[in-house]
C-alpha cells in the first residue's frame, strides 16, 4: 500500500492567521516521532491529530530553515540539555508560521530519557527580522557547499558572538521583547531592569507565566 505524503507539494509565502496569545504543545519519543499534539497545534499546524500521531516530527519543517540548526538542536537534547530554538514551520496549505520553542526532556520514575516535549510561541516580528537573514546565509552555504560548511559557519558565526546556539535565541529574544514591551506601554526603571533575570530564567516566564 502507497502512503500518502502529509507534505504540501506547494510552497507558499504567506503567514497562517492563529491566536498568537495561544501555545503550541507536542510530545515526541526519543526519535522525534510524535506521540501527542494539542488543540493549538492542530490549529496552526492545520494538520489533525491522526495524521500526525506517529510521524516525525520534521514533517512540518519549511524549506526556508537550515539543517544546522536542527543538528545543533537535536545534539543538545540527547545530552540532555533543554534548549531553545527560534523556527519557521510548514503548514497543511504549504503557509508558514514563526515561533520560539521551549524543549524540555521527559524521563520516566528512574530518570531515564523517554522523549521531548516542546512548548511553542510567538515570536515578535523585529525578531524575525534579526534571525532570518542569518538562517538564509546558513541555507545558501548548505545548498552550495554542503551541510559542513553551513556547520563551520555557523560554529564560527556563534563564537564571534561569544555565545552557544541557545544564549544567542534567548539574548535576541530578549532583548526584542524588551524593545516591544517598551513600545507598547510605558515602564518604571525598576521594572525595566527586573525582566532579563526573569527572561534568564530558561524562558519560564514566557511559557508558564505573565511578562510582569
Amino acid at each position: 500500500m502507497t502512503k500518502i505524503s502529509l507534505r504540501p507539494t506547494t510552497i507558499i509565502d504567506e503567514e497562517v492567521k492563529w491566536n498568537k496569545s495561544e501555545i503550541i504543545i507536542s510530545k515526541t519519543d526519543l526519535h522525534g516521532t510524535i506521540l501527542y499534539m494539542n488543540d493549538t497545534f492542530e490549529e496552526v499546524s492545520e494538520y489533525n491529530k491522526i495524521e500526525l500521531i506517529g510521524e516525525p516530527h520534521n514533517i512540518i519543517r519549511h524549506p526556508d530553515m537550515p539543517k544546522v540548526a536542527f543538528k545543533v538542536l537535536w545534539d543538545s537534547l540527547k545530552k540532555g540539555e533543554n534548549f531553545h530554538a527560534i523556527v519557521k514551520n510548514l503548514t497543511r496549505t504549504g503557509r508558514y508560521y514563526w515561533v520560539i520553542t521551549d524543549f524540555t526532556i521527559d524521563k520516566d520514575d528512574n530518570g531515564k530519557m523517554t522523549g521531548y516535549t516542546g512548548r511553542r510561541k510567538a515570536v515578535p516580528e523585529s525578531v524575525i527580522k534579526k534571525i532570518e537573514p542569518l538562517y538564509k546565509t546558513l541555507l545558501d552555504i548548505e545548498k552550495i557547499k554542503g551541510e559542513k560548511a553551513s556547520e563551520l559557519y555557523f560554529d564560527a558565526y556563534l563564537k564571534e558572538e561569544g555565545k552557544t546556539y541557545d544564549e544567542f535565541v534567548v539574548d535576541l529574544f530578549e532583548q526584542e521583547s524588551l524593545k516591544e514591551k517598551k513600545s507598547n506601554q510605558s515602564q518604571t526603571q525598576n521594572e525595566t531592569e527586573e525582566q532579563p533575570s526573569k527572561i534568564k530564567k530558561s524562558l519560564n516566564w514566557f511559557f508558564f507565566g505573565d511578562f510582569l
